[in-house]
């Protein structure tokens, strides 16, 4: 979830209030908060337009001035405004081509199956030849935690030549409408168990932070019940399973909050002109506030830094400052149903590592799973998801054998390291790659039960 997002443990009447209830307590302050930021979003497009002019004056070849650096400074000052004011709309993937046994190929993405809240991009590569080496499937299921998919724009890049892609593309709430019903924890894992049949068995789920638990919860109630579409594998990367393992600052945050006071202050409802007008949500503009806040001195360091590249005319890294913020600063709506429930089950009260995590009123129990291998994967400075938290895991999963199981621990890198960046592709990605081949099933639904349970990795 986003930073900074978090509750304390609330008492016994709070613990029994449905994630409705909880809409209902937000305070005077909250319910009109996206409004006035679209009033205020508003108020401000003349001054951007404004801007825009100014940098195609100041940075026309033409103009005397474009060659001074009063030019320069004017150009510098007009272009961080507008970036520091626009709201930035979804990224696109700008993945056209891959390398494939060392031949290009080219890459087309299409949806192949849709609900209201998320859509499964298909990253279907076009072979002139089949090629030799085998290309297990694989499900990377993204963040439902603030960005958008394209966050991991990187991680399909690097696994896209030895994998079949398929991506989550969670749909920002505030784009959906309010006909078309509530989404929480319970539907999200709906979702994935519902992917997973569309599928078939025999797929690699691959889940980033957040996902971690929904797909553990989906892959465990379908185990449960003997589903013949479970995954083959599934790898937790930096996922919050056990947050009382190795706390971070942001678990620590929140110990330091009740769950009523993001309730009154973080739900609001999406403004008209929004499809989803009306709709209560946990808005992007409150989560960017919170990524920001976080490492805010960094971020104002950047932005200077880019206004000297600018006045200075660096245009290769002024390019990157816009290429990294262009993806950072795109934030989506939550849903309010799953932001407050996954908020009081997974880092409040600890459901899933406690035996009491449920689904559509079922008592989940990872120790169902005997089929499906895991993998987890943790960075030694993640300071959002710490060391032993997705590892976790392994203790859950009581009944499936040793040689379905593997733990790695990627030093050096952090959080956003563990699923992206030069480690990422030089250390992470072979193991994972390495991994699903050696628990790729030989053909489409074949899922052989395990014979033996194996004691989990030592902690």
């Amino acid at each position: 979830m986003a930073i900074g997002v978090f509750g304390a443990v609330p008492d016994a009447g709070e613990a029994a209030r449905t994630p409705t209830d909880m809409l209902e307590a937000a305070s005077v302050f909250s319910r009109p908060l996206y409004w006035m930021f679209e009033m205020g979003q508003a108020a401000l497009d003349p001054f951007r337009a404004m801007a825009d002019a100014g940098r195609l004056y100041y940075r026309n070849p033409a103009n005397p001035l474009a060659h001074t650096d009063f030019g320069r400074t004017l150009l510098a000052g007009f272009e961080m405004f507008e970036r520091t004011t626009r709201r930035y709309g979804k990224p696109d993937w700008r993945i056209e081509d891959t390398t494939v046994g060392g031949t290009k190929v080219p890459v087309r993405i299409e949806t192949v199956w849709e609900k209201p809240f998320c859509r499964l991009l298909h990253f279907e590569r076009a072979f002139a030849r089949p090629p030799r080496r085998p290309q297990p499937r694989m499900l990377i299921v993204a963040p439902l935690s603030g960005h958008y998919a394209t966050l991991l724009r990187g991680t399909v890049e690097t696994l896209l030549p030895n994998h079949d892609i398929y991506v989550t593309d969670w749909v920002d709430a505030r784009m959906v409408r309010l006909a078309e019903g509530r989404f929480d924890l319970d539907d999200y894992i709906d979702y994935l168990i519902e992917i997973f049949h569309f599928l078939g068995g025999g797929v690699h789920a691959l889940a980033v932070c957040q996902p971690a638990v929904p797909v553990l919860a989906a892959v465990s109630v379908m185990e449960a019940k003997g589903d013949p579409d479970v995954p083959a594998s599934m790898v937790l990367m930096g996922g919050p399973i056990d947050t009382r393992e190795s706390p971070t600052a942001v678990n620590d945050f929140a110990q330091a909050r009740g769950l009523d006071w993001f309730r009154r202050n973080v739900i609001t409802t999406v403004p008209w002109p929004h499809a989803g007008v009306m709709r209560e949500v946990y808005p992007g503009f409150l989560q960017l506030h919170g990524f920001m806040s976080m490492n805010l001195e960094r971020h104002l360091q950047a932005h200077a830094d880019m206004f000297r590249h600018l006045v200075k005319g660096d245009g290769d890294s002024a390019s990157k400052h816009r290429e990294f913020y262009d993806e950072y600063l795109s934030v989506m709506d939550l849903p309010a149903e799953y932001y407050l429930q996954t908020l009081q089950s997974v880092f409040i009260d600890h459901a899933l590592p406690r035996g009491a995590f449920t689904h559509r009123g079922e008592t989940v129990d990872p120790g169902a799973i005997r089929n499906v291998a895991l993998l987890t994967v943790e960075g030694e400075n993640d300071d959002i998801s710490g060391v032993g938290q997705t590892r976790a895991a392994h203790k859950l999963c009581t009944n499936l054998p040793e040689d379905k199981r593997a733990h790695y621990l990627q030093p050096t890198v952090g959080h956003y390291g563990v699923f992206n960046g030069s480690r990422f592709r030089a250390e992470i990605a072979p193991r994972i790659s390495d991994f699903v081949l050696s628990h790729n099933w030989p053909k489409k639904g074949h899922n052989q039960p395990a014979e033996a349970p194996g004691p989990a990795p030592d902690a």
